[in-house]
């Protein structure tokens, strides 16, 4: 029978089927970091077992590392207690099992999403897993990539298996060319808008269509990365000549594995007359920057929109009303309207080497507004910090008025000394603005790096094209 791109990978590494209904398949590569593997090698310990495969598990710290680091910075050096104890805790069981770890004063430390594609040990055809729901980002490279709960880290560390259910196939097409000043993120954030953050539940999305293949694996990366946010475990894009060159460049495969490696990846796509459960079809070229004014990714309008108002027969009233409560803003209010106290342009989603090059073209030559309290740049890893340093990026945004980090997960999420006080209101290019998301009551506008970059010149939101 026909299959999709998901049913050729889930064929690939299924092993069996369980009593329960599920499945048990094989593991590829397991990324690890501090925060969901203490308890999972506590686990091991307890029950006496080590890793089944060592050369599968890749580890790095990012989520409580501080980004203010500087050179010979330590552990001890981690002021809060338990962030510290983590990535202790990291480096100990990384060291008595000998698993790869790439420490806080490792070069090629960074976020676990990002050095994973950029050192080569993201390959097309690989089921990877991680503590992490963003391990959908991986899904770019035309992988079966999902996040995974703390029993189960224990559960690949010792089996290198994970028992699941299947999921179901639905595919995004996005079809177009997007106008000046849309990029990647504003489509994706367009996509949750219209399906709802419930809209992929059950499902392992394909983005395919024009624009997909336009474009590049930064994009579409960041496209997958929040796939979870639209409800999906597992978000994917077939293997194409643009995975098989950033593959060649980052890739620690000798040529001649190369050419067998790519003539199988080839066949990682959905056969034409392959079965969906679910279709949606977007064109993209009628797409504006997209900004999140609520508490939910889905909770999202055009920049130039006005907040919705709380329509009293909607069944998400109440939501609507708690958001509007908790962000600050009014039914009617435009977004130009709200004044921003902080930008950060970094996390899993948008802190790749395009992305800080988008947001330094929008800031070449200015400076930050006197309204910003604090703008902030985090590199995802210490080789995207490194090749922005190359190109002066950094003295771009230096010059700007921006703070120049080192890398980590930083405001994406309230674990590091990276957050938000009450109430004030966050650009961020991140992928969830839930309640206390960034810091207590920290109110966060998603968006991408191109429109953080322009609120923090001009203070507020605007036109970019």
């Amino acid at each position: 029978m026909p299959k999709t791109l998901y049913d050729k990978l889930w064929d690939e590494h299924h092993i069996c089927k369980l009593d329960s209904g599920e499945s048990l398949i094989y593991i590829d590569r397991h990324f690890l970091h501090e925060v969901t593997s203490p308890q999972a090698f506590e686990g091991l310990d307890q029950k006496k077992l080590s890793p089944w495969r060592l050369g599968a598990n890749i580890a790095t710290p990012d989520h409580n590392v501080p980004t203010t680091r500087g050179t010979l910075f330590s552990t001890d050096k981690i002021l809060d207690e338990i962030s510290k104890i983590q990535v202790v805790e990291l480096d100990k069981n990384c060291n008595k099992f000998g698993i790869k770890q790439f420490d806080i004063s490792s070069s090629n430390q960074g976020i676990v999403h990002v050095i994973g594609p950029e050192l080569g040990y993201t390959i097309p055809g690989m089921t990877i897993v991680c503590g992490d729901s963003h391990t959908s980002t991986h899904g770019a490279f035309g992988c079966l990539a999902m996040g995974i709960g703390t029993s189960e880290v224990e559960h690949v560390l010792a089996t290198q298996t994970l028992k699941i259910s299947k999921l179901k196939n639905m595919q995004v097409i996005f079809e177009g060319k997007p106008k000046a000043g849309v990029s990647s993120k504003d489509i994706v954030l367009y996509m949750i808008k219209k399906i709802g953050t419930a809209g992929g539940n059950g499902h392992a999305i394909e983005f395919t269509g024009s624009y997909i293949d336009s474009i590049s694996m930064e994009a579409r990366m960041t496209i997958c990365n929040m796939a979870i946010e639209a409800g999906a475990k597992v978000g994917l894009v077939a293997p194409d000549e643009t995975t098989f060159n950033y593959v060649k460049k980052h890739s620690f495969l000798e040529d001649g594995m190369l050419v067998n490696a790519i003539n199988y990846w080839r066949t990682l796509k959905s056969d034409d007359d392959a079965v969906f459960s679910k279709k949606v079809k977007i064109d993209v070229s009628e797409i504006k920057p997209q900004i999140t004014w609520g508490t939910s990714p889905e909770m999202v309008i055009d920049f130039d929109e006005t907040i919705p108002l709380s329509n009293l027969s909607s069944k998400n009233r109440r939501n609507i009303e708690l958001a509007k409560e908790y962000m600050g803003v009014e039914d009617n209010q435009k977004l130009s309207d709200l004044k921003f106290d902080k930008v950060f342009i970094g996390s899993c989603t948008n802190s790749r080497i395009e992305d800080l090059r988008e947001a330094a073209n929008v800031v070449a030559g200015k400076k930050v507004s006197n309204n910003i309290i604090e703008a902030i740049v985090v590199p995802g890893s210490g080789a995207v910090k490194s090749e922005a340093e190359s190109e002066g990026l950094d003295q771009v945004f230096i010059e700007a008025g921006f703070v120049w980090r080192d890398p980590g997960c930083s405001m994406c999420l309230g674990m590091n000394p990276d957050q938000l006080k009450p109430y004030e209101r966050c650009a961020s290019t991140s992928n969830r603005n839930f309640e206390g998301r960034q810091g207590n009551m920290g109110r966060t506008h998603l968006m991408s790096p191109a429109m953080a970059a322009f609120i923090a010149i001009n203070g507020k939101v605007g036109d970019l094209s």
